[in-house]
């Protein structure tokens, strides 16, 4: 696929599903959401079809701050997929976001060996194609 500025994007992209049609379609406009039931107020991610907490299937989508700590992360010093191997070494993170979900994502705009555990970061989106943008994280 070709990336918005015309060159070509070579890494996976997601599969987009009726369940996360909000959040991708949320990201594309630079905005982070999670799910939310509507029945407990329970928030969520990833998405899906009903809720973990009471099972209901009454859902919206909210926006999320955005900012969030790093809960865990992994250096990555090799990766020999196509698109990867150019990107290395890359942090892999999961995220605690302020909502009170967690999702797994990239910390950007820092040396690897700045990301601590407990690190604030803040969102921020790359566009990889007309139709994905992806969240990754920088320190806040």
């Amino acid at each position: 696929m070709s990336k918005p500025d015309g060159t070509s994007y070579q890494k996976y992209l997601p599969r987009i599903d009726e369940e996360s049609r909000g959040y991708w379609e949320a990201l594309a406009r630079h905005e982070l959401h999670v799910q939310r039931c509507r029945d407990c107020g329970a928030k969520r991610f990833y998405p899906r079809a009903l809720c973990p907490v009471c099972l209901s299937a009454a859902t919206e989508w909210v926006r999320a701050s955005g900012r969030g700590t790093v809960y865990t992360f992994t250096v990555t010093y090799q990766n020999q997929a196509p698109g990867y191997r150019d990107a290395l070494p890359y942090v892999l993170a999961v995220v605690d976001l302020a909502e009170g979900v967690r999702l797994m994502t990239n910390v950007v705009d820092c040396a690897p060996e700045a990301v601590r555990i407990g690190m604030p970061v803040e969102v921020l989106f790359e566009d990889v194609t007309p139709e994905v943008s992806l969240p990754k994280f920088r320190p806040a």
